[in-house]
């Protein structure tokens, strides 16, 4: 999602009352309102497939964890944030209607707009949450998966179609190419044009 230009400086109060009622949704970044635009067609399928694929996986293990798509918010110090999946298992955490202060995953699908923004800026902000225990950045230009966890340092590891990935923190393991499912982006064919070979 692009982000246009900055507002003036707003309080959090003046910012949580006016996001309730907006058309379009907004970031809180340093006290300024970044208006944030519509996504594209595969930014919404890998989001939602993902999405998708957590919520039936805590459903089946009756897991007491919530998991949001786009429009919750995530409070880090004074900024906030839209992340396209996010999954929270404080109780506390869970009964705020606007906003979460304590996810344990975070996932941001990378838009050209903004690729470099997540995976610098967002990256370190949301890593400062005592409770983040994974971050994941999903590419929709090709079929590649960038994933953080607490447990590994913060390092960098990838996965591609074929692949499954474990998710710390809810015991859920997703294989790459169900997250990518009708996306036909050039890695995906290959892999599915391999797969009928």
């Amino acid at each position: 999602m692009e982000i246009n230009a900055a507002q003036s400086h707003l309080t959090e109060a003046d910012y949580l009352n006016g996001e309730r009622d907006a058309e379009i949704r907004h970031e809180l970044i340093d006290g300024k309102a970044y208006a944030m635009t519509g996504a594209s067609d595969y930014h919404n399928k890998l989001s939602g497939n993902l999405f998708a694929e957590l919520r039936m996986a805590l459903k089946r293990n009756n897991s007491p964890c919530s998991i949001y798509i786009n429009d919750m918010k995530v409070k880090v110090n004074h900024n906030f944030y839209y992340p396209d999946v996010m999954v929270t298992c404080d109780r506390e955490d869970i009964g705020n209607d606007y906003f979460k202060t304590s996810p344990i995953i975070i996932v941001e699908v990378l838009s050209p707009s903004t690729r470099r923004f997540d995976k610098t800026h967002k990256r370190q902000t949301y890593q400062s949450l005592e409770s983040l225990q994974v971050y994941v950045l999903i590419d929709q230009e090709r079929a590649e998966i960038e994933m953080f966890t607490r447990q590994s340092g913060w390092q960098a590891e990838y996965f591609y179609p074929g692949d499954s990935i474990q998710f710390d923190g809810i015991d859920v393991v997703v294989a790459v190419e169900d997250i990518y499912y009708q996306v036909n982006n050039d890695d995906m064919q290959a892999f599915l044009q391999a797969g009928q070979a």
